[in-house]
């Protein structure tokens, strides 16, 4: 059985092909920078050749069509035909409480996952374009939508529901559902793997950092907090959304710019966060670059942006009577080391005693802690795809 996993992001689309038989990787790759200057391909092949070919990406059906035209390219290509796809794996944001377990994407399906845009704008409808480019190049194709939300559903009500009129939740379904769910249920099993230890009894931090961020507690394998909340929009300061901020602050603005609910959304998700701050660099890379340049702004946005990942390992610390474990995972977790070292600093006092050389990886799996620390703080670099790929198959 073939399968291909699409995981359409805010602004990149990650994708794998399966041979199911031993779950073998046939070729994968991602197009990174989605609907910005300078984007491209990467292809990894499965004899470990990579390729990086750039190409124009302004959104995400183009980004589709292109990887399925490397999927039986000539030269690079690992099938003749697109007919030798047994089904499709999606990574599906949001379902509100319609769905919190993987599903087959009916047309019944796709229109309640639709009525849940308004509670993911970046995601939910570029998971859509990707379905629909499927639809397009391969209709009658099994399809299956494995949400983010699932992982958290193990979440205590003292940690999911907000202090508002309890009504909003019976009537709106108004709670914490928490994203990255199947990146977090893939590094915190793997971390338990890598590092010869049960998940029983283990208390662990995981922190899913890219372009969107956040954390997690988990406590004997299971979620019991998480970062994100009703929208991908709380917890963690991100590529363009602002993570938490005073409900006030948010009304405060709405009065002086004049702006109704959709061009408040449209202020948070897209227009704050690291790119509010430097003026437009969203990609942590250029932070990195522009701060070293000496750019105020940019280092400003560094700044706060390792503190708030400091501060909820605190808090999740606090919130499971102890720590074990932190992993650093995603785009930025797993390849940034700056970032992990600033996060660590100072964290002597939760147990946490840092080696710097250890730190020099990037993308690979390694612990990055000192020998003798009480917390083992590891890099597990996150794969989804594998995930969603044994769940479509399970499903179908």
């Amino acid at each position: 059985m073939k399968i291909l996993v699409l995981n359409c992001g805010s602004s990149s689309i990650k994708y794998a092909l399966y041979n199911m038989d031993d779950k073998s990787v046939m070729t994968s790759g991602g197009a990174e920078r989605v609907g910005l200057d300078g984007s491209f391909v990467k292809v990894k092949l499965a004899n470990g050749e990579k390729k990086q070919i750039m190409h124009d990406i302004p959104e995400h059906t183009e980004g589709v069509k292109f990887i399925f035209s490397l999927l039986t390219d000539p030269e690079i290509g690992v099938i003749k035909d697109l007919k030798e796809i047994d089904a499709v794996g999606h990574r599906m944001v949001h379902g509100g409480e319609k769905f919190n377990k993987s599903v087959v994407l009916t047309d019944e399906v796709l229109k309640a996952f639709e009525e849940c845009s308004d509670l993911a704008p970046l995601h939910n409808p570029a998971n859509l374009k990707g379905v629909n480019a499927v639809k397009e190049l391969l209709p009658g194709l099994p399809q299956v939508g494995v949400f983010d939300t699932a992982f958290h559903q193990t979440m205590p009500p003292k940690a999911y529901m907000y202090a508002i009129p309890y009504e909003l939740y019976e009537k709106y379904g108004i709670r914490r559902y928490g994203f990255h769910g199947t990146s977090h249920r893939y590094v915190s099993a793997r971390a338990c793997e890598f590092l010869g230890i049960k998940a029983e009894g283990t208390k662990m931090v995981t922190c899913h950092v890219g372009n969107g961020g956040s954390i997690c507690a988990v406590k004997d394998g299971k979620c019991i907090d998480t970062s994100m909340g009703l929208t991908p929009l709380e917890g963690l300061m991100m590529g363009t959304r602002a993570g938490d901020i005073d409900g006030g602050a948010v009304t405060f603005i709405e009065k002086k710019l004049g702006l109704d609910a959709d061009g408040m959304s449209n202020l948070l998700n897209k227009k704050s966060g690291v790119a509010g701050l430097t003026g437009g660099k969203s990609d942590m890379r250029d932070v990195e670059k522009a701060a070293l340049e000496g750019d105020a702004r940019a280092q400003l946005a560094q700044d706060m942006y390792f503190y708030r990942i400091k501060k909820y390992i605190g808090a999740y610390a606090a919130a499971m009577g102890g720590l074990d474990v932190i992993v650093f995972t995603a785009g930025v977790g797993e390849n940034q080391i700056g970032m992990r070292e600033e996060v660590c600093k100072d964290m002597e006092f939760l147990g946490v005693q840092f080696d710097a050389e250890r730190n020099k990886v990037r993308g690979e799996e390694a612990i990055i802690s000192a020998e003798g620390s009480k917390v083992t703080v590891c890099v597990i670099p996150t794969n989804e795809e594998l995930m969603i790929a044994t769940d479509t198959m399970n499903l179908l």
